[in-house]
């Protein structure tokens, strides 16, 4: 199959067979209305923040607008970027931090060595009229170019060429992230969206969990996740496992894993659309709470009124709405715990998201999957 899922008429869906590398098994490493929610809820970061408008002014209005962190990436990164493309389209890029310290310790495994990474990325395209969207989901392992960049505390970090995407994160933060990210697509991002892992668990939490079919076992101790095959509501720290575990699918890498979380995005997308959280005034408070203190914005979007302003923009897209592709790859014939960006297919799949198009079938058609589709659908 293509890397990816959720096939949506005039953009393009499965397409056959591909020649992912063998072998490599076990040898990568790591870890106001209900529409609102799809594309926020897809980002991990906004269940919450989508449902503010029935929570009303004063004090929760400013302790929920307190809870935001936003970083100015238009200022920080200035003029030397890709031009914005007035068509009526947005382009966000979102973010799963990968701390881990602290409470994210205890989540994900991995060195407490105070630092982070983007362990999720994501380019969401929302088309002109907001009625679709096209999500993106960029390799962690994938070997860039990253640019030269300052982070948010004005270091400025040289340029280095055949560096893991991610990197970009750990190196410079969100500024280098969106940096990298638009010298890689040649596309502008209008918006930054990031989550943390511990955020992400408490928003499931919050939801009462989300509903699972596996159609094999998943075990996987490092992500501290044992499934067996059948249906399942995972809780918080289970829905984490699953969207973070590589070694227990597919061939193990980390194209596995994002199978899997494109999995998971429908099945979330699903259950909050089915569950009553407006008539639940604590549910609505709590999932904002959470939202807005897991949430890190660009300053655009840096408040409560600014985020419920943006969900309103995405009200008309659902689920089946969506289409969620992998940028086109191929594994590293000298590594294969690193995957090569196909530049010819990349470049289709980029020049049509810049001129508001559907992704040609042809941009990821015999490009590398991870093996794992199929493993989890809806419950």
């Amino acid at each position: 199959m293509s890397a990816e899922s959720t096939p949506e008429p005039g953009i393009p869906g499965d397409t056959g067979p591909t020649g992912p590398r063998r072998g490599a098994k076990g040898r990568r490493r790591g870890p106001r209305g209900r529409h609102h929610t799809a594309m926020v809820v897809m980002a991990w970061t906004a269940a919450g923040i989508v449902l503010l408008g029935g929570t009303g002014a004063g004090y929760v209005y400013f302790k929920l607008n307190g809870n935001i962190k936003s970083v100015d990436i238009n200022q920080l990164l200035g003029t030397d970027r890709p031009k914005k493309v007035d068509n009526g389209s947005e382009n966000i890029l979102v973010l799963g931090s990968d701390s881990r310290s602290g409470a994210n310790k205890r989540l994900g495994g991995g060195a407490d060595d105070g630092s982070a990474r983007s362990d999720t990325a994501m380019i969401v395209h929302v088309y002109k009229g907001h009625q679709k969207a096209t999500v993106v989901s960029v390799p962690r392992d994938t070997l860039v170019d990253r640019p030269a960049c300052t982070d948010t505390r004005g270091a400025e970090h040289d340029a280095a060429s055949g560096v893991m995407f991610n990197s970009a994160y750990s190196t410079g933060g969100a500024t280098c992230a969106v940096k990298t990210v638009e010298s890689l697509t040649g596309i502008r991002m209008d918006h930054y969206l990031e989550v943390d892992f511990n955020g992400f668990q408490k928003l499931v939490d919050e939801l009462g969990g989300v509903d699972v079919t596996t159609t094999k076992a998943i075990k996987d101790p490092e992500s501290h996740l044992d499934l067996a095959a059948g249906t399942h509501r995972l809780d918080g720290q289970q829905a984490l496992g699953l969207v973070r575990t590589r070694h227990a699918v597919g061939d193990g890498s980390d194209l596995g894993r994002i199978q899997l979380q494109q999995a998971f995005v429908k099945a979330l997308v699903d259950q909050v659309k089915s569950i009553g959280v407006l008539t639940d005034p604590k549910k609505l408070y709590d999932l904002a709470d959470t939202a807005t203190k897991t949430v890190t914005a660009d300053s655009d979007l840096g408040s409560v009124n600014s985020l419920v302003t943006f969900a309103e923009g995405l009200k008309g897209i659902s689920s089946r709405h969506l289409t969620m592709v992998t940028m086109p790859v191929r594994y590293d014939p000298a590594d294969a715990n690193r995957v090569l960006v196909e530049d010819a297919k990349a470049r289709q799949m980029w020049t049509a998201l810049e001129n508001d198009r559907p992704i040609p079938r042809s941009a990821t058609e015999g490009t590398a999957t991870g093996e794992a589709a199929g493993v989890v659908g809806g419950g």
